[in-house]
């Protein structure tokens, strides 16, 4: 976490005018300053934190405020609008269903329900054996997950088996169970007493951790004195929303192997990896590993809350009729736009589409790190997600006030991206909607290269 704030006195900027971006006011707009100080008096600070922009219309990979300035968006909302900000689409299935009207519907059946599950249970791994849990948001799934997986665990083992591995500097969400199972020790300052049974274990991304062994991993248990017979869950992000940070594939192909041989449950996050983001349907393909639990969230429906948990129905029929399930599973608006959604990712070939683009922007980002190697230490990323880590010295200190100025100073010229992500804030984070265009794309690397060269001469 990171105490470094964005600027909120409008100060005078270059103006921009390009075929995607415009920026002819001060930033922040001076006309802005008021919502920002009505949100400081009803809102707690927890809630500011991102640049000073005001949104009022976000089309395709476009966000526009009320007072005539654009962006080409770097963050998809963050990583949600997957096939771009206000689908006509989504708008127009969303009003099919308003205009019926159908609203709201607790769990009781409404036919699009039946056809999302349907939808998310045909891209599971094994359709035949995979249930679809819907519900509203990353962290409730993450919840559930957990819960689902020490079920399972306590009724075939009994109450040994019950501890949740994870890694350090993972994110899972930040309510109770989500942030114990995360990696992020900041983020559990508040939890007292609670999450024995939890335990993180280091990453293997080969640039914050060089050591990318899987003995890493059991050395590390072993020093916890975790023994893979108590391990009921193992959890980690298809990539570490931090980097974004992979797993080795030989890693990844060793962590299935030890979790089969001690049937310990494989829950991949999805949450913001999923929907076609690295050039897969899902991030997991990439590692040809096949989980128990697939938790979706975000990008599942380019719009409106929603979430799934897609898992084994072996672990999903645990629990009997009424006795899990949530307020607003399967609303009905939510799963609408989830439908089209999936539909528009299938009928445009997104997912080849993110590879595809990504082909074109990791080359670029490359090109920028080797340009200013003492300060950018690395570059990952896959598909349409990819992130700069921005550091001092050789030990790799996370410089968040640096990375930061390289963002104010992208959304200066009309370049909007997310606040700094990682460890530290250090991690300057790049999604923009899979459907941007290729010319839009170059322009945001031209513009991210102009803002290092000003920021970092």
């Amino acid at each position: 976490m990171t105490s470094a704030k964005y600027n909120l006195e409008p100060v005078e900027v270059p103006a921009v005018k390009t075929k995607y971006r415009v920026i002819q006011t001060k930033l922040p707009v001076p006309q802005s300053l008021e919502i920002f100080r009505k949100l400081e008096n009803s809102e707690p600070r927890s809630m500011m934190g991102q640049p000073p922009v005001v949104w009022d219309q976000a089309e395709g990979f476009l966000v526009r405020d009320r007072w005539g300035n654009c962006w080409i968006d770097w963050s998809s909302g963050v990583l949600i609008t997957n096939t771009g900000h206000g689908r006509p689409e989504i708008i127009q299935a969303l009003r099919e269903t308003m205009d019926r009207p159908l609203l709201t519907s607790y769990v009781f059946v409404h036919e699009m329900r039946a056809e999302l599950a349907d939808a998310l249970r045909l891209i599971s791994p094994d359709p035949e054996q995979y249930r679809v849990f819907l519900l509203t948001t990353g962290s409730e799934a993450i919840e559930n997950s957990i819960k689902l997986a020490k079920t399972y665990a306590l009724e075939k083992y009994g109450k040994e088996k019950r501890c949740i591995v994870s890694f350090h500097n993972a994110f899972h969400g930040r309510t109770m169970g989500a942030q114990l199972a995360g990696g992020q020790p900041a983020g559990k300052k508040w939890i007292v007493g609670e999450g024995q049974t939890f335990f993180q274990v280091p990453f293997p991304d080969g640039f914050k951790n060089e050591d990318t062994s899987f003995d890493l991993f059991l050395s590390a248990l072993k020093k916890q004195n975790v023994e893979p017979r108590q391990i009921a869950a193992l959890i980690t992000e298809s990539y570490q929303g931090v980097g974004p940070d992979f797993l080795p594939y030989d890693y990844a192909q060793s962590l299935q192997e030890y979790c089969r041989k001690h049937d310990i449950v494989m829950i991949f996050d999805e949450v913001q990896a999923g929907f076609g983001r690295t050039g897969r349907m899902f991030t997991f393909e990439h590692y040809d590993v096949v989980p128990d639990m697939i938790v979706c969230g975000k990008g599942i429906s380019s719009s409106l809350p929603l979430s799934a948990v897609i898992g084994r129905t072996d672990i999903m029929n645990l629990y009997p009729p009424g006795s899990m399930t949530s307020t607003h599973s399967a609303n009905p608006l939510s799963v609408t736009a989830a439908i089209a959604s999936l539909k528009i990712i299938q009928e445009e070939k997104l997912v080849e589409r993110s590879r595809t683009m990504g082909n074109m922007l990791l080359p670029g980002l490359q090109r920028i790190q080797q340009k200013y190697s003492s300060v950018l230490g690395c570059v990952t990323g896959k598909g349409l997600v990819a992130g700069i880590q921005v550091v001092t010295g050789k030990d790799k200190k996370p410089d968040a006030e640096t990375a930061l100025r390289i963002n104010e100073r992208c959304f200066q010229k009309g370049l909007l991206m997310f606040a700094p992500v990682g460890i530290a804030g250090e991690c300057i984070k790049i999604a923009p909607p899979l459907i941007i265009e290729e010319d839009a794309l170059r322009e945001g690397i031209a513009v991210l290269e102009q803002a290092c060269e000003e920021v970092l001469g």
